[in-house]
């Protein structure tokens, strides 16, 4: 079962990954054509700038290398979903196949995206201090790791409290806010937006950023509860089938 499920989400994560490639293309190529512009301006102002340096990658090969990204991120990400999806099942959340992927794909995004973008969101080009990439790196896994620690503190949560479904939803609620919260208010601050940039591209860019993740695991959320449903549906008919008379 668990190759069956790691084969459905390798697959289904491609899909998606290319669902939101295109949504990435559509929406998010032109802002960062813009900002490759910007970054171009601002070094031909520069003293000593060497004209006529090529790109190591043209923009077209940028763009058509775009959908291999969100393909392989896809394979990666439906993979390791698959096999935690398998650890999920019977134990935690939705009894239901669909309902679990629904709910599980909606957490992840929720830990691993959303918590992380509020505090250090996607940058454009030109937007950055190359010398800090590494420490920008790691602060951003370190907001994914406690957005992943806060969603399993407010299941366990969850699971403690018998009080009422609204009681166990509030409960679980204020668990997975506080270390977010202190996270958001512990963890320093990156703000390396150069002077005169233009706020209204560097909003687009990252409502774009953002957008992209959201169709990925929307899409893949929905396409991975359905064909989980499909094949539960199908499962539960066989022995009906096999025990009614020839």
């Amino acid at each position: 079962m668990v190759r069956t499920l790691l084969v459905r989400g390798l697959l289904l994560g491609l899909l998606a990954g290319s669902i939101a490639g295109g949504f990435a293309f559509a929406f998010g190529e032109p802002q960062v054509d813009s900002a490759i512009a910007l970054e171009q301006a601002h070094a031909a102002q520069e003293p000593g700038h060497a004209h006529g340096e090529e790109e190591l990658v043209s923009r077209p090969g940028q763009k058509a290398g775009l959908f291999l990204a969100t393909g392989l991120y896809g394979l990666a990400v439906g993979g390791v979903f698959a096999l935690v999806y398998a650890g999920l099942r019977g134990r935690v959340g939705p009894r239901s196949e669909g309902g679990l992927a629904l709910a599980a794909a909606g957490s992840a995004f929720g830990a691993a995206i959303l918590v992380p973008f509020v505090k250090y969101p996607a940058n454009p080009p030109a937007v950055g201090d190359p010398e800090t990439i590494n420490s920008r790196t790691a602060l951003y896994l370190v907001m994914v790791l406690v957005g992943l620690a806060a969603i399993a503190i407010a299941v366990a949560t969850a699971r403690r409290v018998t009080a009422g479904p609204w009681a166990r939803w509030v409960a679980a609620g204020v668990a997975f806010l506080v270390p977010v919260i202190a996270a958001w208010l512990l963890l320093p601050t990156v703000d390396e937006v150069p002077q005169g940039f233009p706020a209204t591209l560097l909003w687009q860019f990252r409502l774009v950023s953002l957008g992209t993740q959201l169709v990925f695991w929307t899409a893949f959320g929905v396409l991975f509860g359905w064909v989980s449903d499909r094949a539960a549906r199908r499962a539960a008919a066989v022995p009906a089938t096999a025990a009614s008379p020839g």
